[in-house]
């Protein structure tokens, strides 16, 4: 695992998703693609468990910070870190290979993860003003539909390359 790429990522990721996928937003102005989400299940089925465990936990520190709730902390990372783990568990049953199991793959852990994070949200005294078809259906839908045209070019950054793991597993750095 490259963790230097990996925090560039999810760093770049986050930036985005505070400030420019409002623009790619439809319908209304919360339903726009989760880049965290996308990043979650890219790591969670492509990592050793531990590894994957690690990332689904930063991604979900990473999600908290930039979501539109300010100041509640813990909902997302805790969702993450559970859906993500449980995904890394998974890996020998889920396979991703084909663009519609991914997307298939982030629409259910999507769903999933915003589900657990509204009712987290709920446990709090001050309750804050979400909507839950556009948290639990649409965004997920829309992350789907984007989440493995992003595939390539994340595995490219972050040297995941299928074909060039043999190559490469003899050689240290």
């Amino acid at each position: 695992m490259h963790w230097f790429r990996f925090a560039v990522l999810v760093l770049v990721a986050s930036v985005l998703q505070a400030s420019l996928m409002g623009a790619l937003s439809i319908i209304r102005p919360d339903v726009k693609p989760d880049l965290l989400l996308i990043l979650l299940v890219f790591f969670a089925v492509r990592n050793k468990p531990t590894h994957a465990v690690i990332c689904s936990f930063i991604i979900g520190f990473a999600a908290d910070l930039t979501s539109p709730a300010v100041g509640l902390m813990g909902p997302r990372i805790i969702s993450f870190g559970v859906f993500g783990t449980l995904l890394s568990d998974l890996q020998g049953i889920i396979s991703t290979r084909r663009g519609i199991y991914q997307a298939a793959t982030i629409f259910l852990v999507g769903a999933l993860t915003a589900g657990l994070s509204y009712l987290l949200t709920l446990l709090r005294a001050e309750t804050t003003e979400v909507s839950l078809a556009a948290q639990v259906f649409w965004q997920p839908l829309y992350s789907a539909i984007l989440g493995p045209f992003l595939s390539l070019p994340m595995a490219w950054w972050m040297r995941m390359n299928r074909k060039n793991r043999g190559r490469r597993a003899g050689r240290r750095f």
